[in-house]
């Protein structure tokens, strides 16, 4: 394939990416999430209830609260110490609050319990509770068990995955329960106590709250069981996080809990986009004014760059990736300055090389060559940047190191496939035929 046919084919490229580009991103304002400082969301301290408890527990609760609030799906979701003994969580756009709380300030001690030593008051009261619900009543749950008062089969340490799933049981159809699936001790010690308690209730309880209590009818022996209840999808799912990540090592209180407006983060938000469109089009009147007919194809070259970045922004947001931030919108300002930065790379080797002699022709195919490789050397030292505020970063920095890294890629895409062939077809053309309008010396554009 010759030159020509493959700079055009780069340019339709360009173009098939930008459309889906900006069907990926629009309207921006439904199509990319915002996180906390923007949109508002849920913010939560919770505190040890322990005194003097120590680095190392802490350090294992902060690594449990990481996965609980990983598994709940929040885009730029924020989990970090605070002193010595509380754990700060900020939820972006969380819907439904509760549900949140349940499954990040559960303690998640899961107990299998012998029915027949919970206290009869509470028994009666969960068999009155069972029927109140089959008869659409509103009984209470019944209240938390207190340690010491009922006998532990086994306990939650030896589950090892926990899944939601919908009731097999045709008279519980479509009812949510949650599937465990239980380690090789945990497995051997489940058989024995189910084929001894054949005919009997054994109770399931969750920080001392009984979750259900089924008789069991067979011996299971294959290293799964079961909780079932009057569970909503929210709630199975919550509660299969909490097993799932494993009993938290202290048990942790909601010390504050606050509901974030939005309003303070929208006039930010109006103020950095105000500040990027400003940026962008100071940046546009230099470029045409001082590269003239290039500096217009810059124009393009920005247009093509911003809806592309929009639109990986949107399919991320889409995917529960992303979440913009106020030091997203600082990474994305950046990479606009970045952007431009390519643009005048090329033009400017460009030009050198046609005032050494070359043809408009010869020096765009090599000119625009050179100063890409020279641009890609200074990007890849800003992304291994990026990459390394990624990774030690909480929060909205990392929106800041992301959007600063895909502006990057996104970036060199354009230079690939737009700006470098748009400039060697316009060398081919019109650059000899009108130097001036480029801004550079003539020349014979075959040459």
């Amino acid at each position: 394939m010759d030159s020509r046919k493959w700079n055009v084919l780069s340019l339709a490229l360009m173009a098939v990416l930008v459309l889906g580009s900006v069907w990926a991103f629009w309207p921006p304002a439904t199509k990319i999430k915002q996180g906390l400082d923007i949109q508002g969301g849920l913010s939560v301290i919770l505190t040890a209830d322990a005194k003097n408890v120590d680095s190392t527990t802490m350090d294992r609760a902060l690594l449990i609260m990481n996965k609980r609030v990983n598994g709940l799906g929040v885009s730029e979701a924020t989990v970090q110490k605070q002193g010595t003994n509380a754990i700060l969580v900020q939820l972006p756009g969380v819907r439904d609050p509760q549900s949140a709380l349940k499954a990040i300030g559960n303690t998640g001690q899961l107990e299998f319990v012998e029915w027949s030593t919970v206290p009869s008051n509470t028994r009666n009261a969960w068999d009155a509770y069972l029927s109140s619900q089959r008869q659409g009543g509103s009984a209470k749950v019944p209240a938390s068990l207190k340690k010491g008062t009922y006998a532990v089969l086994l306990k939650g340490d030896v589950v090892t995955q926990a899944t939601v799933g919908t009731s097999s049981d045709p008279t519980k159809a479509g009812q949510y329960e949650v599937d465990m699936t239980f380690n090789s001790a945990g497995s051997q010690k489940w058989a024995d106590i189910t084929t001894r308690l054949v005919g009997k209730q054994v109770a399931i309880v969750l920080d001392g709250q009984v979750e259900s209590a089924p008789v069991i009818e067979t011996p299971i022996t294959g290293g799964q069981s079961q909780i079932s209840g009057t569970f909503t999808a929210d709630e199975a799912k919550a509660l299969a996080l909490v097993l799932q990540t494993g009993a938290l090592p202290v048990t942790l209180k909601f010390s504050d809990t606050q509901n974030v407006g939005p309003t303070l983060g929208q006039a930010d938000l109006s103020k950095g986009l105000t500040a990027a469109l400003v940026g962008l089009g100071l940046v546009a009147i230099f470029l045409a004014v001082y590269y003239r007919g290039l500096g217009v194809l810059s124009w393009f070259s920005l247009s093509i760059f911003v809806a592309l970045f929009l639109g990986v922004l949107g399919a991320l947001s889409a995917a529960g990736a992303f979440a913009l931030s106020l030091p997203g919108i600082a990474g994305m300002v950046l990479t606009i300055g970045l952007a431009a930065d390519t643009s005048i790379l090329i033009f400017e080797r460009f030009k050198e090389e046609v005032a050494m002699g070359k043809s408009p022709r010869s020096a765009a195919k090599s000119g625009t060559k050179h100063a890409l490789l020279t641009s890609v050397d200074a990007d890849v030292v800003t992304f291994v940047s990026a990459i390394m505020i990624y990774a030690v970063a909480v929060g909205p920095v990392k929106g800041f190191a992301l959007t600063l890294m895909l502006g990057i890629v996104c970036d060199l895409t354009v230079g690939f496939l737009f700006t470098r062939p748009m400039v060697i077809l316009l060398s081919e053309t019109v650059v000899g035929k009108m130097p001036a309008l480029f801004g550079v010396k003539g020349g014979a554009a075959n040459a």
